[in-house]
């Protein structure tokens, strides 16, 4: 055979293996989703994450709200902030309108179209985290024609998007008018109807809620059939189901748990990378007649605390220590190192403040799901003389009572929602924060300053002082920044938990079964 025709028949040889693969990739796209994924969660499943009108200013009912619901502009693999109902959106000149525009052919869940009056409605309606800055800066919301709807703000405002278009409100997320007004809140709580990826099947309470793929979601029919979300707050518990099959992933492992899973060589330990951070608030600094009125008590609170260990005992090390109550990884963070531990400087300072023997700090109460973390915080409280009983709390409970300011004394939180050093501003520094217990006039100022400003240096600035002012007038006691460890069983072929920016969840249509 001459060389020619040797490297003919290889060519065509060549084209018909391309052609083979491109086959086989074309049918796998067209697969219809098959298989079922169990997904035990460290938490309470809430109902109210069904409905994105009321989430609080956390990252946790994102895992269910991404699931079942959509936004014009959210975070996926691949995008920070991508289009996502909105095909494209603009900013005018003057920072004053952000025009989007839809999707065409885009349905809810029951067949119902998304369309600009949906936009409009669950933007009217939202009452979450976040709320009061939208509505505040928004004027009006311009429904131009089925597919093109205008924002129109009273003045240029720097972070609408980080609010509309992220983790850190769920105002984005549209919901179906027509359905939620026949059915009314209450009913959308029961059988929730959304644009996302997959829709809802059914509910247990405190038990379990089973999703299945929409194979009409625009972005990619998902590659599971059925998701299985799993209630499961004990952390030995979860780390169990995943050794032993009943559950293909489990959020947020507690360390030990964690190790005893990186033994098994059929599992992995997967570390989030999310905007998260514990911290402990004094809620009585304001008041003159509280111990925690006196600097010198936090100050020993904060000494008191061996981050190190922490990490090292809850996160195998993967949770760096923090110097302030902004994720280190947000924009406009500042970047400080954590107060050290210092357990013979934290006694002299309560001894100053006239506590030569400690002093009875009362109840505890320390955002549920993390027994390690919560249980090495009060080890160290009461070893320093900041002596403090845990207190026992379900999640809805503890999200309610810190919101409704009903939790007194001192205790720790979390949240892990994305934004800005702004949007967490907004939420817990500045007084009139959703979640803030009180506040200070100069902070404030600042906070109005930053929110019109349009210089990235300029608001950085401003941001830093901020979040420098917490520090010298120790309005918290940061403890460490929360990158979740997460448990992925050997059936999971690709597990997604790190591909959504600032997320800990998995996402859910590009999860893939082996």
């Amino acid at each position: 055979m001459t060389s020619y025709r040797v490297l003919r028949l290889r060519r065509v040889l060549s084209q018909l293996a391309f052609l083979a693969v491109a086959a086989l990739g074309t049918a796998a796209a067209a697969a219809p989703p098959a298989g079922r994924v169990t997904i035990a969660w460290h938490v309470t499943i809430s109902p109210s994450w069904f409905d994105p009108s009321t989430a609080p200013p956390q990252i946790t009912p994102f895992g269910m709200l991404y699931a079942i619901h959509d936004a014009l502009v959210r975070p996926y693999p691949g995008h920070k902030m991508g289009p996502s109902l909105a095909e494209s959106w603009k900013e005018s000149p003057d920072g004053k309108t952000y025009e989007f525009k839809l999707r065409a052919g885009l349905k809810f869940h029951n067949g119902d179209p998304v369309t600009t009056e949906d936009v409009k409605f669950s933007f009217d309606r939202y009452k979450g985290a976040g709320a009061k800055a939208l509505h505040d800066h928004v004027t009006e919301v311009e429904i131009v024609d089925p597919l093109v709807v205008r924002f129109h703000l009273k003045e240029p405002w720097p972070d609408f998007m980080t609010f509309y278009g992220t983790t850190a409100t769920s105002a984005g997320l549209v919901v179906p008018k027509k359905y939620l007004t026949q059915v009314g809140d209450e009913g959308f709580r029961k059988h929730p109807i959304g644009a996302g990826p997959y829709r809802f099947v059914g509910n247990k309470p405190g038990i379990e809620v089973e999703l299945e793929a929409f194979p009409g979601y625009w972005r990619r029919v998902p590659s599971v059939k059925t998701l299985i979300m799993k209630s499961v707050p004990e952390a030995t518990t979860r780390a169990v189901m995943v050794k032993t099959g009943e559950a293909d992933i489990a959020y947020a492992i507690d360390g030990p748990e964690a190790e005893e899973i990186q033994r098994d060589r059929r599992l992995q330990v997967v570390a989030s990378k999310h905007a998260s951070i514990f911290w402990i608030e004094f809620t009585e600094q304001w008041d003159a007649k509280s111990p925690w009125h006196d600097p010198r008590l936090r100050r020993a609170a904060n000494l008191a605390l061996d981050r190190k260990r922490i990490n090292e005992a809850a996160c195998l090390g993967f949770c760096p220590p923090a110097g302030v109550i902004v994720p280190r990884v947000m924009d406009f963070a500042l970047q400080v190192e954590a107060p050290p531990y210092d357990l013979r400087k934290a006694k002299q300072l309560l001894a100053d403040a006239g506590y030569p023997n400690g002093f009875d700090a009362g109840e505890f109460a320390a955002i549920p799901g993390f027994p390690t973390v919560a249980d090495a915080v009060v080890n160290d409280l009461n070893a320093a003389g900041i002596r403090v009983r845990l207190r026992p709390m379900e999640r809805a409970s503890f999200y309610a009572a810190w919101q409704e300011k009903k939790l007194r004394g001192l205790f720790m939180t979390a949240a892990g929602n994305s934004g800005n050093a702004a949007s967490r501003v907004e939420s817990f520094i500045q007084s009139k924060g959703a979640y803030a217990y009180g506040g200070y006039p100069d902070i404030d100022e600042l906070f109005q300053q930053q929110a019109s400003e349009r210089d990235s240096e300029k608001r950085e600035a401003l941001l830093h002082k901020i979040q420098q002012l917490t520090i010298e007038r120790v309005m918290f006691a940061p403890v460490m920044d929360l990158r979740t460890l997460n448990a992925v069983g050997p059936r999971i072929a690709k597990h997604t938990i790190t591909d959504v920016w600032m997320s800990p969840f998995a996402s859910c249509e590009d999860l893939e079964l082996k």
